[in-house]
């Protein structure tokens, strides 16, 4: 497969720089850990992660500044403890010298922190979407080339206040840091918008009956976020169906990602019309988007993939793409405690498949965010359809630094649901 792929100049349209790794002695095999999730509720988002890495090699041809990639992939299981014995393992015994990883948001913080007794080594960010990650004592060498959870619900909040009418609204959400950071996003957004949560009710990571929330959702709402994913979603999906359901919904990004959207069973259905947002839309007609999904699907065998890359794909191929230019732009030789490959990926402005991505200070990503509803294609499969787009989205959504931390760090209660958070 030599399928195309036009992500920008300088993007992963590789300059093999063969003379200058061979003058540098750099001409072995680069050494790649991967953390995914490939146990637990979450396992078929770590799957598709592993497919998005496996196609941003496939378009460079597995080399990068003259050397070939091998990457060696660690399974975790969402729980900071696994993910932390992965990062080890793969530093310690396989000698990796880039980890690209992890996917869920408690595991980002536990690297983060197990980055920096690894100063000779580079983290790069797979998925993991808490706040604090990058946000509370950052590490200098963990990079997040996607934005976080609260950056993915920028936008929605305002879009169901004023299009669709929704003022109340109830959250059920997995309890962990990854989905603190999204409700406090969206918070920020509908409540500044005029609107008006009433209850949040919090769920285990991997829940199994969904009874007691069911039976304990207001009726006095006009819609219900729901912060869940993977197989916590599928399971709530289809017993919130069994007990005759039928609230408006909104989704969180996972919610309605496509590893839950293709998944088995038509609990699914009853997305059709959530509005929800996130990093990526299925439909967006832009060419280097476009260029992807084509990509993606050349990659693999329909059987063993999803019908277009899930956010979890996009994410972990765009951590590969900027590691792979930066491998390139230095030839090969990472630099003295890979100083020069970490300068390359502090000032990387990525033109990846969702548009330009440029780092912060805090080495957290800098993007757009796109609104979106789900819907039925003619195949009949399902897809988040794109409604709307905002751009340049940082990290304190909007806010300045000294506002944003008046919110506090996301958790259970905060933030406050406030007309205005200046």
């Amino acid at each position: 497969m030599k399928n195309s792929l036009k992500l920008g100049a300088s993007a992963i349209a590789m300059t093999v720089l063969a003379g200058a790794a061979w003058a540098d002695g750099h001409t072995g095999p680069l050494k790649v850990g991967v953390l995914a999730t490939l146990e637990g509720t979450y396992t078929a988002l770590g799957e598709d992660g592993v497919r998005g890495i496996r196609t941003a090699l496939e378009a460079a041809d597995n080399m990068a500044g003259g050397r070939e990639i091998e990457i060696i992939i660690q399974s975790t299981d969402t729980s900071p403890d696994s993910a932390v014995r992965g990062a080890r393992k793969l530093v310690e015994q396989d000698g990796v010298e880039i980890v690209i990883g992890p996917l869920s948001g408690s595991e980002g913080i536990a690297i983060r922190d197990f980055s920096k007794t690894q100063p000779d080594v580079t983290f790069i960010n797979g998925s993991s979407g808490a706040l604090e990650t990058t946000y509370v004592d950052p590490s200098e060498n963990f990079f997040r080339f996607n934005t976080d959870g609260g950056q993915w619900s920028v936008g929605l909040g305002r879009y169901v206040f004023e299009e669709k009418g929704w003022e109340v609204v109830a959250t059920v959400g997995e309890d962990y840091s990854f989905v603190y950071t999204q409700v406090m996003g969206f918070t920020k957004d509908f409540c500044e918008a005029g609107g008006e949560i009433t209850e949040r009710l919090w769920v285990p990571l991997g829940t199994k009956d969904f009874g007691s929330i069911i039976a304990a959702l207001p009726d006095d709402v006009d819609a219900i976020y729901l912060g869940l994913g993977g197989g916590d979603a599928v399971n709530f999906l289809n017993q919130y169906q069994q007990a005759g359901g039928d609230a408006n919904l909104i989704g969180g990004t996972i919610m309605v990602d496509g590893t839950v959207l293709n998944s088995r069973g038509d609990a699914k259905n009853a997305l059709i019309g959530t509005p929800s947002s996130g990093p990526q839309a299925d439909t967006w007609d832009n060419e280097n988007w476009q260029n992807y999904v084509k990509l993606y699907q050349d990659t693999f065998a329909p059987e063993d993939r999803f019908p277009s890359p899930s956010l979890l794909a996009t994410t972990y191929y765009n951590a590969t793409s900027a590691m792979l230019q930066c491998v390139n732009d230095v030839g090969g030789n990472l630099g003295a405690g890979q100083a020069d490959f970490r300068n390359c990926l502090t000032n990387l402005e990525l033109e990846s498949p969702t548009g330009t991505i440029r780092l912060d200070e805090n080495r957290q990503a800098i993007a757009a965010n796109f609104i979106s509803e789900v819907v039925e294609l003619e195949d009949g499969t399902l897809a988040n359809e794109m409604v709307g787009m905002v751009d340049e989205v940082t990290q304190t959504l909007g806010l300045s630094s000294a506002a944003f931390d008046q919110l506090g760090l996301p958790s259970r209660d905060t933030p406050e649901c406030l007309a205005s958070y200046e």
